[in-house]
């Protein structure tokens, strides 16, 4: 693809249909940039447009999002597989020559997507092969244009960021002294010439507002430097440092004030930035910090007094909180809290004003219910006032519980008072109540039980049959809906700590709550539901199991469907979720259900699947429809044909569209309707008509298909063999199997894939292939052999041992190279087999290497008769060791797989846990392989008594007690 101004128009006129709300318009332009993409130059004319001025800027931006894509695709996807690199070498090292100084000369919507692009590449490159980047970055704080330093400011901030949550290493350390050697100076020359400049220009009001945008970003960057450890060059100049964040936490520039009462300015990001490196520093390096401490809790408490209610002061309210909840968390620190007036004074003036609600979180809760739900009991509420004075109360009550009862009871007693008197006036004051209970009263928890430890002083079973129960319990469900939220967030929250009786009596007020007005209200109750129905008992039994729902059911089932028909609601997460977990605790008591719940949720499917825009509510409506299948099926086995019948044609419309958001879930599907009929007669039709297309190469491409594929795959050659034989399509699948055992990311599936067609495909045309089929095993294992990849190599020739025979392994072996079956047990077997994780694995080899010892009369021979007592003892070790932990993804896990349904929806492939394959153990007649071992290894020393002697001699005397040990154990004599 040459850089040509035809070419530009033409990927111009692409980017642009990209852009476009018809599908139809936009998915054939995504479908043809995506198989462009690979050609060489392909990148390079994506830069040359996005740096033509004269081009329209939507195109621009379009084309920058499509690079800075482009890069995270395919920089190093090479490194995850053994295929072919993405991009051209010549394209990789003209992107890094062109990036640095595109991206700082492009207009801020561009240089925020090229300096993402950077950070991508930097990643990978950076500093080993783009070593030159951080001193082309350094070189242009010189030049005196602020544009400029912002962009490499920006960029260093993307580039460090990964320091402050990776993993200390050898290399991190050095690739961060590499850093801090060439940018540590630089960075503080400009700190303090860029504060300089805040007086030069105190006057302009254009040149602050970038001056201070400046700081901000030289804040961030200082943050990332310094998040590992404490670097010796900052130390040595923590003065300046601390002395210009202390200006800065003080600085009031009028001209810098923003009208707007909502969205943050530069002085409010660059305070709040500035109280997150001082968090920091008293957290992780407090000796260092502390002759500053006093001083900035003083700065910071009188910045917290005088700061107003306005939303666009949040994030830094937020930080400030945080930074004395640091403080006061410290041994050291808590003399400056000891004093009630203290006490008091936080309480009043900072706790309590921040857990009020404001008007514009009661805009949030009625606007956009979505954000507020997020925010409140998703989590993501970090940097809201009220989370970060819940965690100031909770620090003060963990450290100073005795006095902070006595403030905070007086507190409680006010606001529960004020609310009675009036309650439709002053409803706020009791929300703020409950608010302060949480945060008072929790200790700790977790997100599957909730809270779990409390303070003792805080009666809450008492408070919620007081105070909560009545809440819930008003005839007018659409009452007061912020203060029903707080209400049943409580139940919520404190499920673990309430216990069974009280929860009971709030169960049917939850699902009472379920048709109310408020998409808030609706989903908390709904989450609060399906929470309950999760908990378990000591013994491990469902609390809330089938008969203990049975007066309720009914009215939970048909309440939950009917949400989904509510404005606003109709793919609601957290209603679809407990629509799953409802059917999964009612199973066979959800049958009188299925005739309503099936033919809704498939209309619901057809309606989603027109534009897939909500993953966890797309992830938990299949979880539901394969919890459907399972239940139904399970009654009656030939019910699966009217699901077939029912949905089929949605599954054929998304995979003639190409609906890539929903094709893994699909072939998870088909694959449990298809096992469904396993031992039924044959495979019908439709499944037929689609098996070809399963085998089309671009399917294999993306990622999130793959673990899926292989399972539907394999489920057509357990179930139809013949009929692939007789298609011919033995070679599409043994193509498949070539591809994915050259992915490091994906040889597990060709692994599974092989054994499948070993078991179930007919053995007079595999066995034309095996020698083939050998070659690439062996191919892979000496290009890239990885510990996964051994472990799987392992596995698959121990059941190959046990299928057919050692003998039949041996010399298929040596038929592609002599003497390569001793190299196998020498540099493989003997040394590898302690590492292979599963225990279910872990006896298919010990029974595999079993029948090598004792059934496979090649490894007698004189050239092979050296590694039998090495085999022997790697087995015994294999038994007695546990196994050694492998770097990376274990065998047969494939990536991105969630072990519970409440993991949700992954980007590449989200595992439908209801869709679990069928774990099959090819080997459920031996019990004990230690047993197994023992008495073959008999019938063999009875056999060759004279040889056996002498191939057990070289055992260690530990190791020939243990093999005693197994004969006892087994009844057997070996000697």
């Amino acid at each position: 693809m040459e850089v040509t101004e035809a070419n530009l128009q033409l990927l111009a006129g692409y980017l642009q249909q990209t852009l476009s709300a018809d599908p139809n318009v936009r998915r054939p332009a995504e479908k043809l940039l995506e198989s462009t993409e690979l050609q060489q130059n392909y990148p390079i004319l994506l830069l040359n447009l996005i740096d033509k001025a004269q081009m329209d800027m939507t195109t621009r931006v379009a084309g920058a999002i499509a690079f800075k894509n482009y890069i995270k695709r395919n920089w190093a996807a090479h490194l995850d597989s053994d295929g072919p690199d993405r991009i051209h070498e010549s394209d990789r090292n003209t992107i890094k020559t062109l990036i640095v100084t595109l991206m700082l000369h492009s207009p801020v919507a561009l240089q925020k997507q090229l300096s993402d692009a950077v950070s991508i590449i930097g990643k990978y490159d950076f500093p080993k092969k783009w070593p030159q980047l951080i001193d082309e970055m350094v070189e242009r704080f010189a030049s005196g244009d602020f544009n400029v330093i912002n962009g490499v400011l920006q960029t260093a901030h993307s580039l460090f960021k990964r320091y402050r949550y990776e993993f200390k290493s050898q290399a991190l350390w050095e690739e961060i002294k590499f850093v801090l050697d060439r940018m540590a100076k630089p960075l503080t020359d400009l700190l303090q010439a860029t504060m300089q400049l805040t007086k030069v220009h105190e006057n302009n009001a254009d040149a602050l507002k970038v001056i201070y945008g400046s700081l901000v970003l030289v804040n961030k960057v200082f943050f990332s430097l310094n998040s590992q450890d404490l670097p010796e060059f900052f130390e040595d100049n923590i003065n300046t440092w601390m002395g210009a964040f202390i200006q800065q936490l003080a600085a009031d520039v009028p001209s810098l004030r923003t009208a707007d009462d909502e969205d943050a300015g530069v002085l409010e990001h660059l305070r709040a930035q500035v109280c997150e490196n001082i968090c920091l520093y008293a957290k992780k390096y407090d000796e260092e910090f502390k002759p500053f401490m006093e001083q900035f809790v003083t700065a910071v408490w009188e910045l917290l007094v005088k700061t107003s209610l306005q939303t666009k002061y949040d994030s830094l309210v937020s930080h400030a909180l945080q930074f004395l909840s640091v403080v006061a968390e410290r041994q050291h620190y808590q003399s400056i809290f000891e004093n009630p007036e203290i006490l008091a004074q936080i309480c009043d003036k900072v706790v309590i004003p921040n857990l009020d609600i404001r008007p514009s979180d009661e805009e949030i809760f009625e606007d956009s219910p979505e954000e507020y739900i997020r925010r409140d009991i998703e989590g993501s509420d970090i940097d809201t006032r009220r989370r970060a004075a819940c965690d100031l109360v909770k620090t003060l009550s963990i450290n100073f519980e005795q006095k902070i009862f006595g403030i905070f009871g007086q507190y409680l007693e006010r606001l529960l008072t004020k609310y009675k008197e009036n309650p439709a006036t002053n409803w706020r004051s009791k929300d703020t109540a409950i608010y302060l209970v949480t945060s008072w009263a929790s200790r700790g928890g977790t997100q599957k039980h909730g809270i779990t430890q409390t303070s003792e002083l805080v009666p809450l079973p008492e408070f919620c049959a007081r105070q909560i129960i009545p809440e819930l319990e008003r005839p007018n469900i659409n009452e007061f809906p912020v203060l029903k939220a707080a209400a049943i967030k409580y139940v919520m929250v404190f499920r673990s700590i309430l216990g069974p009786q009280v929860l009971a009596s709030c169960l049917p007020q939850l699902i009472r709550h379920l048709p109310a007005e408020s998409s808030v209200v609706h989903s908390y109750a709904a989450c609060s539901v399906e929470k309950i129905l999760t908990m378990r008992d000591a013994s491990n039994t469902i609390v809330f199991g089938p008969q203990i729902l049975a007066p309720y059911t009914n009215e939970l089932i048909s309440g939950l469907f009917a949400t989904l028909s509510l404005p606003g609601s109709g793919e609601n997460e957290y209603v679809m979720k407990a629509i799953m977990r409802s059917f999964s605790v009612l199973q066979s008591a959800a049958m009188p259900f299925m005739g309503v719940a099936l033919p809704r949720l498939t209309e619901i499917l057809t309606q989603v699947a027109k534009n897939p825009s909500r993953p966890h509510f797309n992830h938990y409506l299949f979880e539901t429809l394969a919890l459907c299948i399972k239940i139904v099926c399970q009654a009656d086995t030939s019910a699966v044909s009217s699901f077939e019948e029912a949905l089929f044609p949605v599954f054929q419309g998304i995979l003639q569209q190409d609906i890539v958001e929903f094709m893994p879930y699909v072939f998870q599907m088909l694959s449990v309707l298809l096992e469904m009929r396993e031992g039924t007669g044959t495979i019908p039709e439709p499944y037929w008509a689609l098996f070809p297309c399963l085998l089309s190469p671009a399917l294999w491409d993306r990622t999130g298909n793959v673990t899926p594929l292989i399972r539907l795959i394999s489920a057509f050659i357990k179930q139809g063999s013949a009929q692939i034989q007789a298609l011919g399509k033995l070679s599409g699948i043994l193509g498949i199997f070539q591809k994915m055992i050259a992915s490091k990311a994906n040889d597990h599936e060709g692994f599974y894939l092989l054994q499948n067609l070993l078991s179930y495909y007919p053995p007079a045309e595999i066995q034309t292939n095996l020698r083939q089929i050998f070659g690439l095993l062996f191919q892979r294992l000496s290009l890239s052999k990885t510990p996964k990849y051994l472990s799987g190599i392992i596995i698959f020739f121990s059941f190959y041992v046990i299928k057919f025979s050692g003998s039949q392994m041996a010399q298929l072996i040596d038929e592609i190279q002599p003497n390569l079956f001793g190299m196998l047990l020498d540099r493989v077997f003997i040394t590898e087999m302690g590492k292979v994780p599963k225990e279910q694995d872990r006896k298919m080899v010990a029974v595999g290497v079993t029948k090598l010892l004792t059934e496979t009369p090649e490894i007698l021979q004189q050239q092979y008769a050296t590694f039998w007592p090495r085999l022997l003892h790697s087995l015994i070790d294999l038994f007695e060791r546990p196994p050694e932990k492998l770097m990376g993804l274990e065998i047969g896990e494939p990536a991105g797989v969630a072990e519970d349904p409440d993991a949700g929806y992954q980007v590449a492939f989200a595992q439908l846990t209801h869709a679990q394959p069928n774990q099959q153990d090819h080997l459920a007649e031996i019990k004990d392989a230690r047993q197994f071992l023992a008495t073959s290894l008999s019938k063999f020393a009875q056999a060759r008594a004279g040889e056996f002697s002498t191939l057990l001699s070289p055992l260690e005397p530990e190791y020939k007690q243990v093999l005693q040990k197994y004969c006892d154990q087994a009844g057997v004599r070996i000697a």
